[in-house]
């Protein structure tokens, strides 16, 4: 009986990838620019060369990340989106950036981008076509593909999944994590799978994920409207008993990128849209015009202490922990050295809103004390007791952050901390 399931269990290691992605890679959630949401498919240089896809756009966009305050605050990927390459392979099999719109070619692109102190993204689809239409990455160009990537110096792979079928994509995303480790070049690997599969199990299969890929795509593209953004916030709120627990370093769930700086968007949506993918450690992928972007979104974008629980090295994604028939939600995200972030968000489109609650309603320790700061203001409230109520007043489809630091904590919890520490899950009775 003792061969018969060491023999099993030899055959299901040797189904199972062999690679777990331990490429030592997005620790914290990846930053950077992404041509996708703001630019599309746009490929009429002729016409608008200024918003086409072309090697242009994505130098302009290196130098606005260099000059302009970004790359010092972590924004350091310049990431291709579809439509880059030509309508066929070259004769070799191998893919080629379309000629008219990359003339220098990507390696030189990527140069580009290197020399600034960035790096470069690019984008592959696992099937016949990429969704734009243009040559995808069938599974017998995985292993070819990976290497051109590697060649070029690229720095990031974002796979689709147009034109692929279940199969092929079973077979494909561990593929591709396999080529990609074995081109000997550090390269972030971002998968859109769980998107084509619902996102949820029992299709999706979270432990597995999180050994193939860096990031994943769970769910419909963001477009440039509040409708959109909220209708990602419900998914993942709703879904987060089984998305917060697969997050972490190295392995993050992806809800798409920052339309902060377009068009849809309030500027009180705007902050929201940043809060919330910091509750939920998401990869602050912005796809706007930094070449024209406001002085306020900007400032919503290069919020440091935003960016600072974005990053935080524990990397637990955050849950709604409150949800009230007056409208507003609460999102709490454990962060290292026993501190949080909350979020107080309002769904109301009236006036804004006086919430009225207490550190004990949001489970924090007893007796312990906070150090309270308003991440968008700045002020410092100190001295929070878990027992004190205290109001904040939110605004229509607005926010309320606060940054958590403990002044003083109950003898007891340090042990909960630690075990936090070291991963061993999320545990309400210490927030």
């Amino acid at each position: 009986e003792a061969m018969v399931l060491s023999g099993l269990a030899l055959a299901l290691a040797l189904a199972l990838p062999s690679v777990a992605l331990d490429n030592g890679l997005a620790r914290t959630p990846p930053m950077g620019w992404m041509s996708w949401e703001r630019f599309r498919c746009n490929v009429d240089c002729q016409a608008d060369p200024r918003n086409c896809i072309s090697e242009q756009l994505f130098f302009e966009m290196a130098d606005r990340l260099a000059e302009d305050g970004w790359r010092e605050l972590g924004y350091e990927y310049v990431n291709i989106d579809d439509c880059w390459s030509a309508k066929q392979r070259d004769a070799a099999g191998q893919l080629v950036p379309d000629p008219k719109r990359f003339p220098s070619g990507i390696k030189a692109l990527a140069d580009y981008v290197h020399a600034r102190g960035l790096k470069l993204g690019i984008y592959a689809d696992l099937g016949i076509f990429t969704c734009g239409g243009y040559p995808g990455t069938m599974l017998e160009h995985v292993k070819q593909d990976a290497q051109t990537f590697a060649a070029w110096g690229v720095d990031m792979l974002k796979l689709d999944g147009c034109y692929s079928s279940a199969e092929e994509q079973a077979k494909g995303y561990p593929e591709m994590a396999r080529a990609l480790n074995a081109t000997g070049r550090p390269i972030v690997y971002s998968c859109s799978w769980p998107a084509y599969q619902g996102g949820l199990p029992p299709k999706v299969n979270y432990t597995l994920l999180a050994e193939i890929c860096n990031l994943w795509r769970n769910y419909d593209d963001i477009q440039d409207s509040w409708d959109s953004v909220l209708s990602i916030v419900d998914w993942f709120f709703t879904n987060q008993d089984v998305l917060q627990p697969a997050a972490g370093p190295s392995h993050w769930n992806d809800p798409d990128m920052l339309i902060i700086g377009n068009f849809g968007l309030s500027y009180e949506q705007s902050r929201s849209q940043m809060a919330l993918w910091t509750v939920m450690a998401a990869p602050l992928l912005m796809s706007t015009d930094l070449r024209t972007i406001s002085p306020s979104a900007k400032e919503i974008l290069q919020n440091r202490l935003m960016i600072q629980i974005n990053q935080d090295p524990l990397g637990i994604q955050g849950r709604r922990i409150v949800k009230e028939k007056s409208h507003i939600e609460v999102f709490l995200r454990p962060l290292s050295q026993a501190a949080s972030a909350l979020v107080f968000f309002s769904r109301r489109t009236d006036m804004p809103f006086r919430y009225t609650t207490s550190l004990a309603k949001l489970h924090f320790p007893e007796d312990a004390v906070y150090e309270v700061q308003d991440v968008y203001v700045g002020k410092i409230i100190g001295a929070l007791k878990t027992a004190d109520n205290f109001s904040v007043i939110i605004n229509p489809s607005g926010v309320v952050m606060w940054y958590l630091r403990p002044m003083a904590l109950p003898v007891q919890l340090w042990h909960s901390v630690r075990q936090q520490a070291l991963g061993t899950g999320f545990r309400p009775a210490l927030l």
